[in-house]
């Protein structure tokens, strides 16, 4: 598979000439990049859809439902977060639905979505680190022209199609939600059991 067992700068490059065919995609971190905000990503499942289509050889937004933009504020207030949620939307408008999170905020809500307390994220990374699969643990950004890339677990089980469970935080039964899901999407996937 194309960029599978490389070194992590070939990668890097192999992930940006990808992510460039998604035209919707990277208008949307062109335009992210105007938004004055410094601590953001856009990632998770996007990013990991994006290479598998490509790695089959199919439309660039073939099943993403949405686009993932998590960022950091240190104001927890729902006002700060509608505010940039807004700003975000306006700003950015992919043509499918943005889940814009401030990620500061998401332990106050994760009971109430999920069932269970976590403790406070520390960071934009330290949340990034809790995605639920490796191959979907994937932050990128544009500085300039240069693509930053947060992927604290690499990026071989994404360029691979292998799904594994990223134990952080994430439960055995949205493990298995998310795989049926992405199954029925790319059958080729290689899902590793729980």
């Amino acid at each position: 598979m194309l960029g599978q067992n490389l070194d992590l700068i070939q990668q890097v490059a192999i992930l940006e000439q990808i992510l460039r065919e998604n035209h919707a995609l990277f208008d949307t971190m062109e335009k992210a990049r105007n938004l004055g905000l410094s601590d953001y990503y856009i990632g998770a499942g996007c990013i990991a859809q994006t290479v598998w289509n490509h790695q089959l050889g199919r439309p660039p937004m073939n099943g993403i439902s949405d686009v993932d933009f998590a960022y950091w504020d240190g104001d927890l207030s729902e006002e700060a977060e509608s505010f940039v949620i807004s700003r975000v939307e306006a700003s950015l408008s992919p043509g499918i639905p943005l889940d814009v999170k401030n990620e500061a905020r998401v332990h106050l809500w994760y009971r109430r979505h999920f069932g269970v307390d976590i403790a406070p994220y520390s960071s934009l990374g330290d949340a990034l680190n809790t995605w639920p699969t490796t191959a979907t643990c994937v932050g990128v950004r544009l500085e300039g022209d240069k693509l930053m890339v947060y992927a604290p677990y690499g990026l071989n089980d994404l360029f691979g199609m292998i799904v594994r469970a990223n134990k952080t935080q994430i439960t055995e039964d949205i493990y298995r939600e998310k795989t049926r899901k992405w199954v029925s999407r790319w059958p080729e996937l290689t899902v590793i059991p729980w």
